[in-house]
């Protein structure tokens, strides 16, 4: 099968130089940005990374400001991408690098791997893309790639067929230009032979090896595993304001959306009446009440299913619960990390005073 699938390494070399995007980490010998662009990159489009990526490396324009920076702050500027664990986990390896490694990136693998939130993935695109070490990094889209051009029927969700396939690229990757080889696999899966049975076939360099094209079988791979249904829960959100104000509050430390800022939500969907009651056990008086529109918001394991209401009150300060942060607009905009998943509701926020 090596020999098979070593067949591509040349075309698929000169098709990526040929053919590569320009993006704004690609080609800049900077370790940092790869760690930082591949991080991003999981679960989100390329195109949709690129403003965040701009955003970050403004801010932290390398390893030392990472490790420094107050969490706040870090988790503004990953405000938008989700999985904010990530942007954690990333701080955590951060400061294990200046303490270990001098503020720089280690070079080998396995002290890549061994640093927080880094797996075989991000190790092996880190270590050859910025360093030139011949190590894979299989993505969702090399999974993709390869399961076609063998025609493996292989569940790639297995863990064991992640690692053959890891064994399999290694036996074939180039010596000299290990991260050119793993960028050229990723792009194609990017931009040619893409999921849902549209791939590009005619376009595509390795076309001439692939068993799938060649059995009419593209469609049909590669074979994954059903995931588990999503649990739905029903929420009420409360978008309170008094004019200047909106009330968010901090997330706990533990679970979903950990230390985030959210608007106050409650489970289930309430009345009118009920959603003004809760307002008044804060302490508030409420002035009146708007329907807005419901909304929806899916996590890997979880959908939650929104309902919310605006709901104008004569002056936030006269709640005595703790919990809440009277923040204005500014503030929301640029100091307060507030998820995504309100993301529906967030406009309601940064509205002009009335």
């Amino acid at each position: 099968m090596q020999e098979e699938l070593g067949k591509i390494v040349i075309p698929l070399l000169k098709w990526y130089r040929k053919n590569k995007r320009t993006l704004p980490w690609r080609d800049r010998n900077n370790a940092y940005y790869t760690w930082v662009s591949e991080v991003m990159l999981q679960q989100t489009r390329v195109e949709a990374v690129k403003p965040y990526f701009h955003r970050f490396i403004k801010e932290l324009p390398d390893i030392a400001a990472l490790a420094e920076c107050p969490e706040e702050k870090l988790l503004k500027l990953w405000e938008g991408l989700g999985y904010y664990n990530r942007v954690r986990n990333m701080q955590e390896a951060a400061r294990t690098v200046m303490q270990e490694y001098a503020g720089k990136l280690p070079e080998e693998y396995e002290a890549l791997i061994s640093l927080k939130g880094i797996g075989s993935y991000t190790a092996g695109a880190i270590a050859s893309i910025a360093y030139k070490k011949a190590v894979p990094a299989v993505d969702g889209n090399v999974l993709r790639v390869i399961s076609r051009i063998t025609e493996s029927r292989d569940d790639i969700s297995r863990q064991s067929v992640r690692r053959k396939m890891e064994r399999d690229l290694q036996e074939i990757m180039p010596q000299d230009c290990p991260g050119d080889f793993n960028q050229a696999l990723m792009e194609l899966g990017a931009v040619i032979c893409v999921p849902n049975g549209q791939a590009i076939c005619e376009k595509c360099p390795a076309a001439f090896a692939c068993m799938a094209y060649r059995h009419g079988t593209v469609d049909e791979l590669p074979v994954k595993a059903p995931k588990k249904a999503r649990k739905t829960e029903n929420r009420t959100v409360f978008v309170i304001q008094d004019g200047e104000y909106t009330a968010i509050r901090q997330r706990s430390d533990k679970g979903l959306l950990a230390g985030l800022y959210e608007l106050p939500n409650l489970s289930g969907n309430l009345s009118q009446e009920e959603a003004l009651e809760y307002v008044r056990n804060l302490g508030l008086v409420p002035l009146y009440i708007e329907k807005l529109p419901d909304a929806k918001h899916i996590f890997s394991h979880i959908e939650w299913r929104m309902q919310a209401y605006r709901i104008r009150v004569s002056s936030l300060e006269q709640t005595e619960e703790k919990e809440l942060i009277f923040a204005d607009k500014e503030q929301t905009g640029k100091q307060y990390a507030i998820p995504s998943a309100f993301g529906a509701y967030s406009n309601y926020i940064k509205e002009e005073k009335r």
